[in-house]
């Protein structure tokens, strides 16, 4: 295996991290509306999420650092074409890291309110626009012969991406109530399962015309796998939650978003961004890549640093790994 083949999956794997582990962020921001009925049951919502929202942002960095030095080709063409999206999705990010740090600054509840939706909002439009950019990427899109986008903003919203967006909208929905279901206790802890069957159900249907879209239209044996132990983890995670399994539940969810990105990757593969004008103009592993020089040095890099930031993730996670509920909430001053 070439070098760059070795980077292409070292992206995927990021990528898969980054969607594992904001997936669930992602859900718990938008359930902030959908499961919370007071302020003191946002700020649960919110506190199981506190200690790792930001670490877990670590993996969009990484991934995105990757791209640029393994395939400055991809980087470049990516966030160029995709530059409005990438950028309402970069403001989202931004405002919903204040949200949780100003949330909380001043008693007013018109300034709660209004950085609680701003959270909402900030969780809910990434969530759907990333799927909208990945289903874009795996369908291919206008790139001319000098590798660059000549499309606009409205070609990236078509059925298909639209319906990308859709699945990660309602898996990360899911995931965030498996998640919430898993770190709280109560009532809250009831009504997360019984929205999580609702989200699954919902999911589910959605991520199996997906699938099987992007499996007719551009899918191998390989794909073919990954998409049936994705629909297959589902439908375990829809049935570990009504068991009361939460850690089971949360487990498979991750398996699912794990098979679905692996095959959006794998029917990718050995494209980084097709175009959809001319084969011949694709973006490969090959032709968007860095020199083997860069790629050796990146590889010495990855190996030192990838294991400290796994064990410190780690670690954070254990720490604060017990539940919580509204009688571990404070009164607001």
């Amino acid at each position: 295996m070439e070098l760059h083949d070795v980077w292409f999956v070292l992206i995927a794997v990021l990528w898969i991290g980054y969607f594992f582990l904001e997936g669930f962020d992602f859900g718990v921001g938008v359930l902030t509306k959908l499961l919370a009925r007071d302020r003191r049951e946002k700020r649960v919502l919110i506190n199981t999420i506190g200690p790792v929202w930001d670490g877990n942002e670590v993996w969009l960095l990484s991934a995105g650092g990757a791209t640029f030095a393994a395939f400055p080709e991809w980087y470049a063409t990516l966030f160029s074409g995709f530059y409005l999206p990438l950028l309402i999705i970069l403001v989202c990010l931004i405002v919903r890291g204040v949200s949780f740090e100003y949330r909380h600054k001043r008693p007013e509840d018109r300034w709660q309110t209004n950085w609680e939706h701003a959270i909402f909002w900030c969780s809910l439009i990434p969530a759907f626009l990333w799927g909208v950019a990945f289903a874009n990427i795996v369908r291919g899109v206008k790139i001319d012969g000098e590798m660059e986008y000549v499309g606009n903003f409205f070609d990236l919203l078509n059925p298909y991406s639209l319906l990308g967006g859709l699945v990660t909208l309602t898996l990360f929905t899911f995931h965030g109530a498996v998640f919430v279901a898993l770190k709280t206790l109560g009532d809250i802890r009831t009504r997360a399962r019984a929205l999580a069957l609702k989200l699954g159900l919902v999911t589910a249907v959605l991520a199996l015309v997906f699938l099987t879209w992007t499996q007719v239209d551009r899918g191998d044996g390989t794909s073919l796998i990954a998409m049936i132990i994705a629909v297959v983890a589902l439908v375990a995670a829809i049935g570990a939650n009504q068991l009361g399994r939460e850690g089971w539940s949360f487990a498979f969810s991750g398996v699912t978003i794990i098979a679905a990105v692996a095959m959006l990757f794998l029917t990718l593969f050995p494209n980084v961004m097709p175009s959809s004008l001319n084969d011949a103009w694709n973006l490969t592993v090959t032709n968007a890549s860095s020199t083997p020089y860069t790629l050796k040095i990146m590889t010495w890099c990855a190996g030192i640093a990838t294991p400290l930031v796994l064990l410190y993730q780690g670690w954070t996670y254990w720490v604060f790994r017990k539940r919580i509920g509204t009688q571990h909430i404070a009164d607001a001053h």
